[in-house]
């Protein structure tokens, strides 16, 4: 099944930063603005500003006074102050590009899109904000604590051909993994189960029911030993994209990746450390580019702490 394209924003990119899109509910009554400050009343007082300054438009761009009345179905955009953020590593190495494609390394720790306490700090908007190029936009994601190969499209026209590629699962993905070393474990193998996330806690989970998260699992070099433990590095090859399925199959073989803050359990101080980076890398993404029919390997050029890392 394939998903409906996203809604065309009346307003223009702001600093490299997309607007807010909030969808109006499908029935009730009243106005517009009476039901944002009832679903974002820590934000009453931006609301009101934007209300005032004809900051907040409805899908065809035109600025809604403070008595518009609620459309239902439709939606509202504008652009929010943009949170404090502190700096994060911002390397972003290119790996291939064209006029159509643009491949970078993303480091360690830094979130793909904006999400949260981060927007201008991601690599979507450094991106747009060093290259000058509002139309890229991610084709996948990559969790902020996994580096490794990131794929963007840079034009609007053409970037379905490849999410169409991501949907039929014709993009193979290799990851590599530094985690618990389990002399019993049996590999390679095939890990399957069902896998849900909401937002009402932050670790993704198994439960029973009709698997849709497939991941095969090979070991890719010799065991070391470090002071937290035995540790192996593993070849992760993902059927599926579910939210942080890798780190929860790893997990579940009872053998979690170094330096995870969720899995198996949240740790009570779970902020990023930049000197202990969950070791999970997207070592290589291969296509065939539906434009020029050339076959891709990308490759990123990072490495995990190995037998003579600390």
């Amino acid at each position: 099944m394939r998903r409906r394209r996203p809604a065309a924003s009346p307003l223009p990119l702001r600093d490299g930063v997309d607007p807010v899109r909030v969808r109006l509910p499908e029935d009730g009554a009243g106005t517009v603005r009476d039901w944002l400050l009832a679903r974002f009343p820590a934000s009453a007082a931006e609301l009101e500003g934007l209300f005032a300054s004809g900051g907040i438009v409805d899908d065809a761009g035109r600025p809604l006074p403070h008595d518009a009345p609620l459309v239902p179905g439709g939606s509202v955009w504008y652009h929010r102050a943009l949170p404090d953020e502190p700096a994060l590593p911002g390397d972003l190495p290119v790996l291939f590009e064209d006029e159509w494609l643009l491949a970078v390394d993303k480091p360690h720790g830094l979130p793909t899109t904006p999400r949260g306490g981060f927007v201008a700090q991601t690599a979507l908007v450094k991106l747009r904000r060093a290259r000058g190029e509002d139309r890229l936009s991610p084709l996948h994601r990559l969790d902020r604590g996994t580096a490794g190969v990131l794929l963007l499209s840079r034009d609007p026209a053409t970037r379905g051909r490849f999410q169409t590629l991501f949907q039929e699962r014709a993009v193979a993905k290799e990851y590599e993994a530094v985690a618990r070393h389990r002399p019993g474990l049996a590999l390679p193998r095939t890990v399957a189960s069902r896998i849900v996330k909401d937002r009402t806690s932050l670790q993704a989970r198994e439960v029973p029911g009709p698997v849709n998260a497939r991941t095969l699992v090979e070991r890719a070099g010799a065991p070391f030993t470090r002071a937290d433990g035995t540790w192996a590095r593993y070849a992760l090859r993902p059927e599926t994209g579910r939210t942080h399925q890798l780190r929860v199959h790893l997990a579940s073989l009872g053998a979690p990746i170094r330096h995870d803050p969720l899995y198996p359990e949240v740790l009570p101080a779970a902020a990023w450390d930049p000197g202990r980076p969950l070791q999970l890398l997207a070592r290589r993404v291969s296509l065939v580019h539906p434009l020029t029919g050339e076959p891709l390997v990308l490759e990123s050029r990072r490495r995990l702490l190995d037998g003579t890392a600390a």
